[in-house]
């Protein structure tokens, strides 16, 4: 007689985390295709729509405050100047909200049992981050055509800057995501409270020029540090040594965390509302 090899209780969970972590990628996948047929498929003009709310925003702030100034406040390119505070502050809005409905908006597939709540919060997040990151290449590509800007991009500033706001974006996002489902109130006083961020994230202003004591309330705003370092990453000339890029991530990567625990406890109840 042979000897038969002895039973290795490794192989099937190795087995079956390997074939779960292939339907969790199709998962993901699919509720990203499923989001971009429905979000923007389905509306007149699609991703075109992305693209012209930022460009009408800076359009509209570079005219305005072209009459009031003869310069902006760094460099000599008015749009360039409001990109570098908007872009990275309109990624974080969008991802934050978009991530924060993601268990609403994936409701009927979550019934499915391949289908859990993180591949609703990473299908989101993806899609969105991209989306984003295409319309900042898009918007500052054609700032740079048009324009005299007269910077020098440093890259990896830039992509630095850019991480850091989904970091908070996705962080925030999952969070909230518990608290809308949780609390239903929670989502109108969100959107209340990032109505005054728009003004006081420093997207119109530099952070050095704000009186004292106000620098020191609105640098616990993780937004400024976002905007400081992606101003820092064009203007070679500007320092924004105020900027904590350990705070923003602290911040962001406690959130995610808080977020992902809470669901993880609740995300059935929550579902069953």
């Amino acid at each position: 007689m042979t000897a038969q090899a002895p039973f290795s209780p490794q192989a099937p969970a190795k087995a079956a985390s390997s074939k779960r972590r292939f339907a969790s990628l199709r998962a993901v996948v699919a509720l990203m295709l499923r989001e971009m047929a429905t979000t923007h498929g389905r509306s007149p003009g699609g991703y075109a729509w992305a693209v012209l709310e930022p460009v009408a925003g800076i359009a509209l702030l570079s005219l305005v405050f072209s009459v009031a100034f003869r310069a902006p406040a760094l460099g000599v390119s008015f749009p360039m100047f409001y990109a570098t505070g908007m872009l990275p502050f309109l990624m974080f809005n969008a991802v934050a909200n978009t991530v924060s409905q993601s268990l609403n908006f994936s409701r009927p597939l979550l019934a499915y049992p391949t289908v859990t709540f993180v591949d609703a919060l990473i299908g989101r997040f993806l899609l969105n981050t991209m989306t984003q990151l295409m319309v900042a290449y898009v918007l500052l590509s054609g700032i740079f055509f048009l324009f005299d800007t007269r910077v020098t991009p440093d890259y990896s500033i830039i992509v630095e800057a850019f991480t850091l706001a989904a970091l908070l974006a996705g962080g925030i996002g999952v969070l909230n995501a518990f608290l809308v489902g949780r609390f239903p109130i929670w989502q109108q006083a969100w959107s209340i409270i990032m109505r005054p961020m728009f003004l006081i994230s420093c997207i119109f202003f530099l952070f050095e020029t704000v009186p004292q004591p106000y620098r020191d309330w609105i640098w616990w705003n993780p937004l400024v540090h976002i905007v400081g370092l992606m101003r820092r990453g064009f203007y070679g000339t500007y320092d924004a040594t105020y900027v904590s890029p350990v705070y923003v991530m602290v911040v962001g990567l406690v959130a995610l965390m808080l977020g992902l625990v809470f669901l993880r406890r609740y995300h059935r109840d929550l579902l069953n509302r």
